[in-house]
């Protein structure tokens, strides 16, 4: 969120993303991250994959239901190909086929919970063809997790399954004092008091309240946010 001062934080969820990444990669497989929205799904794939595949991610995401057709030009702008696509599916596939086999790609399919089973079927078709160089990641939902589920072929096909969950309240006295300088010197309690009131255990809600108390201390003149400036920071947070 563009967080000022904020820390990368090796949640372990996190870790445990970077290591099935790995393990993906390794295997040219096809693996699926799914959870509530806000959970950090998306970043930790993204941070992850500048250190395991630099030059090789290409990332793919939608905001509606894509038809095949859709997906094609989608992926075709993301593996940078450098003609026009081709009218037909056919010919549009054999190039996108014949760029996918010319070095290995991670291709990550964002926003995984708007495919269709028709949709979840072209990607397996891409990754499965004998001469492409591939791994996939499917990142979405928990509906992305149950679409893949109802068809066995599908399902048979992810190598690894990782589920995204909000963070216990004992991680979060772990984790967001060193998640931003804002929260290094907060007192344990308001901590706890913001964790119980609303933030809980989605990240996203702690970078979006850290913003809120930045903004206070700064019209305030202040330098702690002690629990007071935390109410008021909450009370913007909620919209009470």
């Amino acid at each position: 969120m563009n967080l000022p001062g904020a820390n990368l934080v090796a949640t372990t969820d996190m870790t445990r993303t970077r290591d099935y990444l790995q393990y993906a990669i390794s295997a040219r497989a096809m693996m699926c991250v799914h959870g509530d929205a806000g959970l950090g799904k998306s970043f930790a794939v993204m941070a992850s994959l500048r250190t395991l595949a630099p030059d090789n991610a290409h990332y793919i995401s939608f905001y509606e239901r894509p038809t095949p057709s859709y997906l094609r030009r989608k992926l075709f702008e993301a593996v940078g190909h450098d003609t026009p696509m081709p009218r037909t599916p056919f010919d549009a596939d054999r190039l996108l086929k014949t760029a996918l086999s010319e070095r290995f790609r991670v291709l990550v399919c964002e926003t995984a919970h708007w495919l269709s089973l028709e949709g979840f079927e072209y990607w397996r078709h891409l990754w499965s063809d004998r001469d492409t160089d591939l791994a996939v990641v499917f990142v979405g939902a928990d509906k992305c997790r149950q679409m893949l589920s109802a068809s066995p072929s599908l399902a048979s096909s992810i190598y690894i399954w990782q589920e995204y969950r909000p963070m216990t309240q004992a991680q979060i006295l772990d984790v967001i004092p060193a998640f931003h300088p804002v929260w290094a010197d907060a007192d344990p309690d308001d901590i706890d008091f913001v964790y119980r009131t609303a933030a809980r255990g989605v990240f996203r809600s702690w970078a979006r309240l850290t913003h809120h108390v930045i903004a206070l201390l700064e019209e305030q003149g202040h330098k702690r946010a002690d629990r007071e400036v935390l109410r008021q920071a909450l009370t913007r947070f909620m919209g009470a």
